[in-house]
């Protein structure tokens, strides 16, 4: 063992200390690490910053802009209410969950598919007297699981794909050069037939060739969730309750001409059991219908007059067909697809106390619309026009962003927030999104696109419809999970070029011997080890070169060892710090660690005996 593989092992174990006792974030510890590495000359410049220049990574980075176009636009909302329903028991929710988002999972990156039902989850969870603790841990596996079907289904594939090809163009390269002229010239025709028939695209697996292994795994574990979830999920209290907030609004929302909600009764639109909502009444041709039944049917142009808290009144903002009731919202000079909720109250030098919203002209001072106004965490029974405002009182109003700038420091108003993730949806432009993402499987699948390629189209394709703003799309791009990646690969790299590689897989020959098979499972596990204590993109990173070594070691095929660190590295299931969409869950359904060992422990086991079983079968050493 020299002194660099020494240096090595030394800053994993330093990483893996920040990661587990210190709680560093990963990005940060891994970082650190490269640098580390780097400046003790482990590891040249050029090897450690390559991780950052991985295709997987920029396609992470690429596929985040595509999935906020489907969000912003809510393209996939209508697996809301009318696919989730009304079960009947525990057992029917989580199935309702698990299946579809699954499906979604192998289609889109599952990071973003956890975002966009987490919301959606915790209503219909509240409206159906679920525990959330029940659903929010099965839809992170869920979509975990339905991402190891396709190439990008979860980042973690696209990373160690792009690291795939890189070896495979490093060993054509080298055949190449040790082959005579005739050879190459053989070679290069085989190679341009196979591309132009169809056989052959590119190096790295194919769309769906992953799912020889991972739709039997998802199956498998999908079913393992269903029959034995709801006993092994203990009920827990959520860390974060929406019935925290004191200020309680009025606000009334207008059913637009040709709603989908036209038609439906309250109960099946979905209107019956807000959390942190009700229903108080319907205004209908000048007549007030009071305590509204289930069974009302909602007709064109009635006026619901809503009372809750303002998370929930977001959520009515967001629903296809319901525009605020009051005018003003037409007629501030801005697209409504730019604005935002924002909090204000009112301070005791506003130029208009004691005069209604209508008389003070608000809309024209402030170039914002008067939503809502709660006084002493109380709801006021007046049309919004009609409130006189006084000292305190907290409006919600609907503005560009520009507004919080302007009256940060007004005088007007003690204190300027914006509600979070407040902007409307721009439902008209959904179907576009819609299209743009079928075009972009299309062109992988039936036209042997490389991911990256077809992503970046339907990005440019997402901003240039206006799906999603420039200023959308870079926000959307979670620069902490490249930050990982990159450095995860960086350091993968460090272990290659110490010798570090070598020197593990050497030891593992001396457990396993020559048995393939056997080094197959034993990467695979301590693979899922570390993907649930370092992050699946670090493991990927840094168990990739092991794979390449043992190969070259057994002088067998690399794609068993390969697929087996793809399956493994995203089986993120035994900690919520392995994977993003377990950290999303964590707070809001209030679970501790040993909850995720406790369902994610076995889970894990069922993949890894699936993967160690199958993969030899599809991809012979």
């Amino acid at each position: 063992m020299n002194i660099e593989i020494i240096i090595t092992f030394g800053v994993l174990l330093a990483v893996l200390y920040a990661l587990l006792r210190m709680r560093a974030a990963a990005d940060m510890a891994l970082m650190g690490g490269l640098t580390l590495l780097l400046i003790a000359g482990v590891v040249d410049l050029e090897n450690a910053m390559m991780g950052f220049a991985n295709e997987g990574l920029i396609t992470v980075a690429v596929l985040f802009v595509v999935a906020e176009g489907l969000r912003q636009t809510g393209a996939i909302t209508f697996i809301g209410q009318d696919l989730l329903g009304q079960p009947a028991t525990l057992k029917s929710a989580q199935s309702r969950i698990m299946f579809p988002v699954a499906i979604m999972s192998a289609f889109m990156n599952n990071t973003p598919v956890v975002a966009m039902m987490m919301p959606m989850i915790s209503d219909w969870a509240k409206k159906n007297r679920f525990s959330i603790s029940h659903l929010l841990m099965p839809l992170s596996y869920a979509a975990i699981l339905g991402g190891m079907c396709t190439l990008y289904g979860t980042s973690t594939t696209l990373v160690v794909n792009g690291l795939l090809k890189n070896v495979q163009e490093e060993r054509a390269a080298k055949v190449i050069e040790e082959s005579a002229a005739e050879d190459v010239e053989d070679v290069e025709k085989n190679n341009s037939a196979e591309v132009a028939s169809g056989k052959k695209s590119s190096y790295g697996i194919s769309l769906f060739e992953l799912a020889w292994v991972g739709l039997p795994a998802s199956v498998a574990g999908l079913l393992f969730l269903l029959f034995f979830a709801h006993v092994l999920i203990p009920e827990r209290i959520s860390a974060m309750t929406q019935f925290d907030d004191p200020r309680e609004y009025s606000v009334e929302m207008l059913v637009n001409p040709g709603s989908q909600l036209i038609g439906k009764t309250i109960e099946q639109a979905g209107l019956r059991h807000l959390p942190g909502m009700y229903l108080m009444e319907i205004d209908r041709d000048d007549q007030i219908l009071a305590a509204v039944a289930s069974d009302t049917r909602i007709k064109e142009n009635d006026r619901l007059v809503f009372v809750g808290i303002v998370e929930s009144i977001v959520d009515l903002q967001k629903m296809n067909g319901l525009t605020p009731a009051t005018d003003q919202v037409f007629k501030v000079d801005s697209p409504r697809s730019e604005r935002v909720l924002i909090e204000a109250v009112v301070s005791n030098r506003y130029p208009f106390v004691n005069m209604t919203i209508r008389e003070s002209r608000f809309r024209s001072q402030y170039n914002a619309a008067v939503i809502a106004v709660s006084r002493n965490g109380q709801r006021i029974r007046k049309k919004i026009g009609d409130i006189k405002l006084i000292s305190g009182d907290t409006l919600l109003v609907e503005a560009h962003p520009a507004f919080i700038e302007r009256q940060r420091n007004s005088r007007d108003f003690f204190l300027v927030s914006q509600v979070e993730d407040s902007s409307p949806l721009r439902y008209e432009l959904a179907w576009i999104a819609r299209a743009i993402f079928a075009l972009m499987v299309v062109l992988v699948v039936g036209f042997h696109w490389e991911m990256l390629e077809a992503s970046l189209l339907a990005a440019g394709l997402m901003i240039v419809t206006r799906c999603l703003r420039g200023a959308e799309a870079r926000r959307s791009v979670d620069w902490s999970i490249l930050v990982t990646i990159g450095a995860g690969l960086g350091i993968g790299k460090a272990i290659e070029q110490s010798g570090a590689d070598d020197f593990i897989v050497n030891n593992l020959i001396q457990i396993t011997g020559q048995n393939p098979t056997l080094m197959l499972a034993l990467i695979c596990g301590i693979t899922m080890i570390f993907t649930n204590l370092i992050t699946a993109k670090a493991a990927a990173g840094l168990f990739f070169p092991i794979a390449v070594a043992a190969s070259v070691a057994l002088d067998v095929d690399l794609m068993p060892f390969v697929i087996g660190v793809m399956i493994a590295a995203a089986s993120s299931f035994a900690t919520p710090i392995g994977y993003q969409t377990n950290l999303m869950v964590f707070g809001p359904g209030g679970y501790r660690y040993s909850d995720f060992l406790r369902v994610g422990g076995p889970l894990s086991i069922i993949v890894w005996i699936i993967t160690v079983i199958i993969t030899p079968m599809v991809w012979p050493f």
